[in-house]
């Protein structure tokens, strides 16, 4: 009975962070329109709900955050929109690259927070430390998996689209993870460590974790 109970709050508290990603995703707030891509804060979200929650929900979470992804690339697309959506892609082999970029490291941005939490933990670091590394870490490895798979499945269309030669794509790649990926990684870092100090101490007042 008890299993159950605890089954049941989790999977209610996974649909409610998945409603919080899904809200966030949709609002100008969680996709932020740069000049070629848009930066996200939709992965804060996922992280917490990793730390939380643990790995199998932050994967759900990044699931929906991939769909999300899609969506909004679809909608409303920009120099790099087929990249992320599968109805943007020029062929079959484009459909699947787009999907993997646009869900598959979305999910794994889930499962790696999930796990390297759990690691520091087991190393009994802090929780003000193990907070702002987990999430600076896990959103710096879902910008290198994001825009190294870009780089490795698609530099040519890359290339294409920004209307550079092939070569040049690697250094604009590395542009992007510094420009846009060390941002979100240091506004992630603080505001899981807020938000998710918060939560723990709530959750450790009702006797839950």
């Amino acid at each position: 009975m008890k299993t159950r109970k605890k089954d049941t709050r989790w999977m209610v508290s996974t649909a409610l962070m998945a409603a919080v990603v899904v809200l966030l995703a949709n609002t100008p707030l969680g996709m932020i329109q740069l000049p070629v891509i848009k930066a996200t804060t939709v992965h804060i979200p996922v992280i917490l709900g990793s730390i939380l929650l643990g790995p199998a929900s932050g994967a759900i979470l990044g699931f929906v955050f991939g769909i999300c992804s899609i969506v909004s690339n679809t909608t409303a697309p920009t120099l790099l929109s087929f990249a992320f959506s599968p109805f943007l892609a020029a062929d079959l082999a484009g459909v699947f690259k787009a999907l993997w970029i646009a869900v598959g490291c979305r999910i794994l941005l889930g499962v790696i927070a999930g796990w390297l939490w759990i690691f520091l933990k087991k190393l009994r670091v802090n929780s003000w430390v193990a907070l702002p590394v987990t999430a600076f870490i896990s959103s710096i490895m879902h910008t290198i998996l994001v825009m190294g798979s870009i780089y490795l499945l698609l530099a040519r269309q890359y290339a294409e689209a920004k209307q550079v030669a092939v070569t040049a794509v690697f250094g604009l790649v590395m542009g992007t993870v510094t420009a846009s990926g060390i941002p979100e990684a240091f506004a992630a870092a603080i505001l899981v460590t807020a938000i998710g100090k918060a939560l723990l101490s709530y959750e450790a007042r009702r006797g839950n974790i």
